[in-house]
Parts: structure tokens; C-alpha cells; sequence
């Protein structure tokens, strides 16, 4: 089971059409990387407030950035599924990176969502092997959600 939940700035109306386009973008992350793995996790499209606040409080950054995932080894109490964990999407740095990069909101939101499931299956981007590895599945599973965009995410 994949939950999405936006809590962006009201201000800044995001269509509902976003939601399930994001949890096609996880199913499909699921799919090329999971290798079949029957997993459930949460997606949260946020603000630079909440983003920044996680950020200093897990990883000793005080700065908003794209994407956080944090893992969990929990079972889904609701569907017996391993509980992957959570990806949060500041909604404020993918709508200023899109406009920077020429495409669509949405586009990008689904570039960080692929970006932060891989890293709950355990992708890294440290040693340029891994981030090689990294960017070519990322760049199929956007190439399957017929994404505009296909690079990497700003560094995180």
C-alpha cells in the first residue's frame, strides 16, 4: 500500500490528478528496483518549513532541501507488508527547481519521488559507482512514466 498525502502550503493548490501520479511514480520505482518486494510506504508532499525541521533534526542540516527518506523495519499492521518508510517532498524546492530546469511541477515531484523510494530500497549516491547505478534506474523508471525529465535531482 502506497499513501500519499499533500500538506504543501494551501496557498500554492496542487491537483489532485498529483497524488496519483506519485503513487504510479512509487509503484513503478518498486517494480524496477523492489525486485517483486511486496512493501508498503508514504509519500508526504510538505514545505520548506517542515522539510528544514526534519532535516536539522535527523541529518544536522538547517536547511530545507528536496527529499528525505527515512527507513523503517516495521511491518504494516494493515496489510501484513513490510513497511518500507517515508519519503517527504518539499513541494516549495521541486516547484523552484522545475521552473529552474524548464518543465513541469509534476514532472519533478515524480523525479523526487523515484529519488527517495530508491534510497528506501537502499540506493546511495555516495561513491560514483552507486550513484551511477542509481541515476540509470532512476532515468528507466521516469522513461516508463513518460517524465519529461530524466536527470538527477539537485544533490541531497
Amino acid at each position: 500500500m502506497i499513501s500519499v498525502q499533500i500538506s504543501a502550503d494551501p496557498a500554492v493548490p496542487i491537483p489532485p490528478e498529483v497524488g496519483v501520479q506519485l503513487e504510479r511514480a512509487a509503484q513503478e520505482t518498486l517494480l524496477k528496483a523492489g525486485e517483486g518486494v511486496a512493501a508498503s510506504l508514504s509519500i508526504v508532499v510538505t514545505g520548506d518549513t517542515q522539510i528544514q525541521e526534519l532535516n536539522r533534526q535527523y541529518l544536522g542540516n538547517d536547511a530545507p532541501t528536496d527529499v528525505l527518506s527515512f527507513s523503517s523495519n516495521e511491518i504494516d499492521p494493515d496489510t501484513g507488508e513490510s513497511y518500507l518508510g517515508d519519503v517527504l517532498i518539499s513541494y516549495q524546492r521541486a516547484l523552484e527547481q522545475a521552473q529552474a530546469g524548464g518543465h513541469p511541477v509534476v514532472d519533478e515531484l515524480q523525479l523526487l519521488t523515484v529519488h527517495g523510494v530508491l534510497h528506501l530500497l537502499g540506493y546511495d549516491h555516495d561513491l560514483p559507482s552507486e550513484k551511477e547505478r542509481m541515476w540509470a534506474i532512476q532515468a528507466e523508471v521516469l522513461q516508463r512514466l513518460d517524465c519529461s525529465i530524466s536527470g538527477p535531482p539537485s544533490e541531497n
